[in-house]
């Protein structure tokens, strides 16, 4: 049988066009270790790690006449040095020629004639590092099947790539004749699926977007709040082809300060922080902000159900990452109010009976918030970008040094994917006793999206200081 892409995969693929590409991304920051770390040994890590990813050595074939959703074939023609790719910055190598860089890199779809994920070793970083900018399409990562490449090349050790044997040999793939072939049998066993697929191709940006979210198994009803037009703003403008990056660097002890302050969460407090960063930018844009303006954030979380004995990123796959839409009270001129009115909403997602799996989440093996962050970015990808004006997506990471091979990784930044109509999307992750917030931002929308991000920081201090 065909290795078929399922309605949610396929779908990614239709939505994507030169403005929407539809991959997420990370951008990993190591230290250059004493015997140093070069492309060579990126390729070698990375080539020992593909046996547990065969998606990464398989391409997207369409079937003629579109008969059937597209189907998974090994590339015969796999090359490695393709997709991992050599790159350096001028001198002097700083960290915002860095995030121009990504910028770049992420406004670019991939090939679809190869397999659909891309890696960048990026040298001449100042202070001796290196970067690890990754790209893999929201069609690739399910979470069961296929994990984020960025959680499987990091180890708790530092690894040295010995030589190995690559026995790896592609499958032939199937001739035009028999995907037809296998498009008819299937047709015959499933009727309706000939009317699906045809519909897939010709049906408008709408009606695709309500193909997604049946794909997604009706995760729509988990919703804790009736779907309605997000407010306008600045954050929805019809996106452009280019992309502005900026970063926020935080440490997890100041979370935990506030944490044990307000007796809230530390999610809470980073939904706060972007809440008050949002309302100095719109006041800063002159935008009307009065005590009842919101902005809808999506949030997608990961849960456990009550009974979940063991968690891996295999549990997440069937509606266990569920997009919450929350109100950010951008309006309320108290931190303290903020974060408080955050807190209610999400503690009814808590006392549901699903768990949020925080804690869960800090005992895979790897770097796990790269595979959720991708996860959650394919949940998020079943709603419009008509009800919500920003996606927010939070996962804890490790608190212990990660190594690719034997380079320390010192810092790591998601990059999250826009929609259209969407002008900011905003990753967080925790590693090693950090917070850090990856701003994806739309070049013209949000040009300012360094300043954005500066208003994060204040935010939080501000936090830190507010009391009842």
């Amino acid at each position: 049988m065909p290795d078929r892409l399922s309605a949610l995969d396929a779908s990614f693929l239709y939505l994507e066009d030169a403005t929407t590409p539809m991959h997420v991304g990370g951008v990993a920051v190591f230290e250059r270790p004493r015997d140093g770390f070069d492309h060579a040994q990126v390729l070698c890590l990375i080539q020992q790690r593909l046996g547990y990813l065969p998606r990464y050595r398989q391409r997207v074939v369409s079937v003629p006449g579109h008969l059937a959703r597209p189907v998974w074939v090994d590339d015969v023609d796999f090359d490695l040095n393709y997709h991992v790719r050599r790159s350096a910055l001028p001198a002097p190598g700083t960290d915002d020629q860095l995030y121009d860089l990504v910028a770049r890199l992420m406004a670019r779809t991939m090939d679809h004639e190869r397999p659909l994920w891309e890696a960048y070793f990026v040298e001449g970083l100042e202070g001796d590092r290196i970067a690890l900018v990754t790209k893999t399409h929201e069609s690739v990562v399910d979470g069961s099947g296929t994990v984020e490449l960025g959680q499987l090349i990091l180890d708790t050790t530092p690894q040295a790539c010995e030589p190995f044997e690559d026995t790896w040999v592609p499958r032939r793939p199937p001739s035009a004749t028999q995907l037809v072939l296998d498009a008819v049998s299937e047709t015959v066993r499933r009727p309706g699926e000939l009317v699906e697929n045809v519909r897939d191709v010709v049906s408008d940006l709408t009606a695709t977007a309500d193909k997604v979210t049946d794909a997604v198994g009706g995760v729509a009803a988990a919703l804790h709040r009736v779907l309605q037009p997000a407010p306008s703003g600045p954050l929805n403008r019809h996106v452009s082809g280019g992309r502005v990056f900026a970063v926020v660097r935080t440490r997890l002890e100041d979370y935990r300060k506030v944490r044990a302050e307000h007796g809230v969460t530390v999610n809470d407090i980073v939904l706060a922080a972007i809440t008050g960063a949002l309302r100095e930018w719109l006041l800063s844009r002159g935008e009307g902000v009065s005590e009842a303006t919101t902005v809808r954030a999506l949030v997608p979380l990961a849960v456990l159900e009550p009974d979940t004995v063991e968690f891996s990123p295999a549990g997440l796959v069937n509606n266990q990452v569920e997009p919450y839409l929350v109100d950010l009270p951008v309006g309320e001129p108290n931190p303290v109010l903020r974060l408080q009115h955050i807190s209610h909403t999400l503690r009814a997602h808590a006392d549901s009976g699903r768990s949020v799996a925080a804690r869960a989440m800090l005992k895979v093996g790897g770097f796990a918030p790269a595979t959720m962050h991708a996860l959650a970015a394919r949940a998020a990808g079943a709603f419009s970008g008509r009800i919500f004006n920003l996606l927010v997506i939070n996962s804890p990471g490790p608190q212990v040094p990660l190594y690719a091979g034997q380079a320390r990784m010192t810092e790591m930044f998601p990059v999250i994917p826009l929609a259209r109509n969407q002008a900011l999307a905003i990753g967080v992750t925790s590693y090693h006793g950090g917070v850090y917030f990856g701003l994806n931002g739309d070049r013209k929308a949000l040009s300012d999206v360094d300043v954005l991000a500066g208003m994060i920081e204040d935010s939080l201090e501000e936090l830190k200081g507010a009391s009842w």
